[in-house]
């Protein structure tokens, strides 16, 4: 595992940006999935006010003190303003889930000091792995890309 991602995963208070109504979208499966693995999770979405009977924050600045990174899962071009956000009030850890990242949005968290980890599925790291998350990450660790 990269150095970047072993730092992300020691986070245990969690934003999960991007969390919406419709419950088959990956954010609100990844918001459950770390909740049920002991992490402390924030939804955050501008229009939702709550996610799974809890409060939803429209924005990272709403939980600022109370969370040590953000999974952000939203469109690309919507991702810059939300590391530039997460710099200003102190968020170091962003993990950029599959269909989130891109090159500008890599280059602009490196280049705000933060630790970004882009390419990689969070459900993959963030222990305890199980079920079909444990198979593919055993599959990526004998391809030498874990």
């Amino acid at each position: 595992m990269d150095q970047s991602a072993r730092e992300f995963i020691k986070s245990k208070r969690l934003a999960i940006v991007g969390v919406s109504h419709n419950t088959k979208k990956f954010a609100n499966r990844a918001y459950a999935e770390l909740k049920n693995r002991g992490y402390q999770v924030f939804g955050v979405n501008p229009t939702l006010e709550k996610i799974a009977d809890e409060n939803c924050y429209k924005d990272l600045s709403s939980l600022r003190g109370q969370i040590d990174g953000a999974v952000v899962c939203v469109s690309p071009g919507k991702v810059q303003p939300i590391l530039r956000e997460a710099s200003e009030i102190g968020i170091r850890n962003i993990w950029l889930q599959q269909g989130a990242e891109s090159c500008e949005a890599v280059k602009l968290g490196t280049d705000l000091g933060l630790n970004v980890v882009a390419g990689k599925c969070i459900l993959m790291y963030a222990e305890p792995v199980h079920g079909f998350h444990k198979f593919h990450r055993f599959l990526v660790k004998l391809s030498g890309r874990l």
